[in-house]
Parts: structure tokens; C-alpha cells; sequence
């Protein structure tokens, strides 16, 4: 019986490291429109365990600093590589709402995209336990993975 509850306060108690990136490709503006979603708390702690020292209420205000910090970050972080190209994000808008940040990001693009590689270091240097789920949309191809701290990348080939 004291097993029993000791496992399910544990559950109860142990917080879950996750973040969601959804990749779609919208071929009539050739280029990838990206979203991501993580604890706002969590990048706080990785975006300073990689150097930074910005303070929360900057991006509550969505200062310039705060808003070069955050395309850093998401620069480093999220990476992608499209036939050989590695691409470049630009930030288009964030919000915060109860501890979750919200991003949504763009990629520009030129060709059609035979395979992509995505890389997502999102917090894998802060919690061996962090699954950070990736979807991707091009055109009829559709593909979910969960990427962690011990893989960080995968290769999806376009059909």
C-alpha cells in the first residue's frame, strides 16, 4: 500500500519536461512556418544555463532584448536543414500565458524539399528526461517524433 501512494505522489510531483514544435511547409510562400511551445519557467533556466541573463518581466514587455534573445535561443536550439540548406528563423510573435510561451517562428526557403533534418536541443542540457515532440507537415507528408536529451535529431525524407 505505501508503495502504491509513494508512486503516485511521485507522479503527482515530478515535474514533466516537454515541448511541442510543429513544422509546416506553405508552398506558395516557399518557406516553413514554425510554432513552439515550452514552460516559460523551463527556458528561463536553459536560456541562463547558456549565458543569458534577461530578466522574466523583459518578456512579459516583449522588449528588443528579450525578442533577441528568445531568436538566439530558438536559432541554437531549433535547427533545420533542408537538402543540404541550413536554414535561418525569423520571429514573428510569442506569447505567455500560465507559464507557457507560445512562438511562432518562420523559415524562408527556395526548393522543394526532398528531405529535411530537424534538430531540437530544446532543454536537453537540462533535464536527462526531456522529450521534446516534433511534428511535420509538407504538403501530403505528415510525420510525428519524439526527439530527447539522448536523440536530438531525425532526418525525415519527403515523398
Amino acid at each position: 500500500m505505501f508503495r502504491i501512494l509513494f508512486v503516485t505522489l511521485w507522479f503527482f510531483l515530478h515535474p514533466v519536461h516537454v515541448t511541442l514544435t510543429s513544422i509546416d511547409y506553405v508552398p506558395e510562400n516557399v518557406s516553413f512556418k514554425v510554432f513552439v511551445r515550452m514552460y516559460f519557467d523551463d527556458f528561463l533556466a536553459d536560456s541562463r544555463l547558456n549565458g543569458s541573463e534577461i530578466q522574466e518581466d523583459s518578456f512579459y514587455g516583449k522588449s528588443r532584448e528579450a525578442v533577441r534573445t528568445l531568436e538566439k535561443y530558438l536559432g541554437d536550439k531549433v535547427v533545420l536543414t533542408v537538402n543540404e540548406n541550413h536554414l535561418s528563423a525569423e520571429l514573428k510573435e510569442f506569447n505567455i500565458v500560465d507559464n507557457e510561451i507560445s512562438i511562432n517562428l518562420e523559415y524562408s526557403y527556395v526548393k522543394k524539399p526532398e528531405y529535411i533534418v530537424v534538430k531540437n536541443l530544446i532543454m536537453t542540457g537540462l533535464y536527462p528526461d526531456q522529450s521534446n515532440m516534433v511534428i511535420i507537415r509538407i504538403n501530403d507528408f505528415e510525420e510525428g517524433v519524439k526527439l530527447t536529451s539522448d536523440i536530438t535529431e531525425k532526418k525525415f525524407i519527403i515523398k
